[in-house]
C-alpha cells in the first residue's frame, strides 16, 4: 500500500461492501503497521454503527429530483 489516503479509501469501500479480496489484505498488513490508520477504522466503525443504530432515511430518485426543481425555481 502506497499510502494512508489509499487506505483510508480502501476502509471506505470495506464499509460499503465494495472492496476486492486483494484490497482487504492490502488494509490490513497496512493496519499492523500503521497506528494512525487503525484509529481512522475504528473511528468509522463506531459512526458507521451509530448512523445504522439511527436508522437514517433518504430521499429516493424521484424525491430528489422533484426538491432539486423545487430549488432551481426559487433560485430564478
Amino acid at each position: 500500500m502506497r499510502n494512508c489516503r489509499q487506505a483510508e479509501i480502501i476502509c471506505t469501500k470495506i464499509q460499503y461492501k465494495e472492496a476486492t479480496f486483494l484490497e482487504k489484505l492490502q488494509i490490513r498488513l497496512h493496519l499492523l503497521l500503521c497506528r494512525t490508520c487503525r484509529a481512522f477504522v475504528k473511528k468509522n466503525s463506531r459512526l458507521t454503527a451509530l448512523c445504522d443504530k439511527a436508522n437514517l432515511k433518504t430521499l429516493g430518485l424521484e424525491e430528489k429530483e422533484r426538491l432539486k426543481k423545487k430549488l432551481s425555481g426559487k433560485q430564478q
